[in-house]
C-alpha cells in the first residue's frame, strides 16, 4: 500500500468509529496534536477518538486539498483541509480545519501514521 492509500485507509477507518480499525494504521510511537490536547500513547489517542465519536454522533470525516509536501522511501508528509459533520446533542453540526499527517514505512513495508496535527482555521 502506498502512503497515499494509507491516508485513504486511515480516513475510512476513522469513519467506522471503531478505534481498533484506526489503530491498525498507526505507528506504535504515534503522537497526536489536537487543538485542546496532545496524545502521546495509543491509549490516550484511543480515549480522544472515542470521546469525540461520543460527542459528535454519526460523524463523517473527510480530507480535501491534500498536498504531499515531502516523501521518500521511508516517510511522507501531507497537509490538507479536514471537514467533519455529525450531530451534537441531536443538532447537526459541521466544521473544518487544517491537518498535517506524517507517515512512516515500517520494516514490513507498511505505511503507518506517526503524527497528526489538527488545528482550526483562524
Amino acid at each position: 500500500m502506498s502512503y497515499q492509500k494509507a491516508l485513504e485507509a486511515y480516513i475510512a477507518a476513522t469513519n467506522t468509529h471503531d478505534f481498533d480499525n484506526v489503530a491498525r494504521l498507526l505507528d506504535e510511537e504515534a503522537v497526536y496534536w489536537f487543538s485542546d490536547r496532545s496524545c502521546h500513547t495509543l491509549n490516550e489517542i484511543r480515549a480522544y477518538f472515542e470521546h469525540a465519536w461520543h460527542v459528535i454522533q454519526d460523524e463523517v470525516y473527510r480530507a480535501e486539498d491534500i498536498e504531499w509536501i515531502a516523501s521518500d522511501a521511508y516517510s511522507a508528509v501531507c497537509i490538507y483541509t479536514y471537514h467533519f459533520e455529525g450531530y451534537h446533542q441531536g443538532t447537526f453540526t459541521a466544521g473544518s480545519g487544517r491537518a498535517t499527517n506524517v507517515f512512516v514505512c515500517d520494516a514490513d513495508g507498511l505505511w503507518k501514521l506517526r503524527h497528526e496535527h489538527l488545528s482550526s482555521i483562524r
